[in-house]
């Protein structure tokens, strides 16, 4: 660390400092607050959506003799992505993707040659297919808040623990010095006083004697 200038100049330069800093503070506190809540949703979030993906797991499962059965098509095939929406929302300064919606490639099967469990397989597989997609984007969220979550805690950490306190520290080391300097100073100017006085008796004494 740089030693500081003991000086007048460089006081009022680190109170400046510090008023910026106390005044910076409460606004990266606000975010972390605020990325903390956001964490604390999206992970609840992730919880309930691999709770409804372990249930529809759980049904697909329960077609999965049928599945492995010889059909005249595949149901699995009902589960071929075409297009995953998204969109991004700024979340205290963080750009989060939103999941809006799946499209899935063309699956046509005719309803009077095919096994009449093949469409409630469709569905329940497509269902299954969207959960996850929903999950991996949540995941995302988490990924994209905890980042920044991080950053910020380090950030406001630096601010409380180091860069704050070292400015005060600062400021008070230069007021002693120069609260020292000046009664150094007052010190010195009565004791030149002093000796200007004796000076002028030894003078007065001196011509009234001469």
């Amino acid at each position: 660390m740089a030693e500081i200038k003991l000086t007048k100049n460089e006081l009022r330069d680190q109170q400046t400092k510090l008023a910026q800093l106390e005044k910076y503070l409460p606004t990266l506190q606000l975010k972390k607050a605020m990325l903390q809540a956001e964490v604390h949703d999206v992970r609840i979030e992730i919880s309930r959506l691999e709770g409804i993906q372990k249930e529809k797991r759980s049904r697909v499962e329960a077609f999965s003799g049928l599945l492995a059965s010889k059909t005249t098509i595949d149901p699995l095939k009902a589960m071929k992505i075409k297009h995953i929406s998204k969109r991004y929302e700024n979340i205290a300064g963080v750009e989060i993707p939103h999941f809006e919606g799946i499209e899935f490639e063309d699956f046509d099967y005719s309803l009077f040659e095919t096994a009449p469990w093949i469409d409630a397989a469709v569905i329940d597989l497509r269902v299954l297919a969207e959960i996850h997609e929903r999950i991996r984007v949540a995941y995302e969220q988490r990924q994209a808040l905890e980042k920044e979550l991080r950053e910020v805690s380090i950030r406001v950490n630096l601010f409380e623990k180091n860069l704050i306190p070292s400015a005060k520290n600062n400021i008070r080391r230069i007021k002693v010095f120069l609260g020292d300097q000046q009664l150094a100073a007052v010190s010195r100017a009565k004791v030149a006083k002093t000796k200007i006085e004796k000076a002028k008796a030894l003078s007065r004494i001196d011509r009234e004697v001469g």
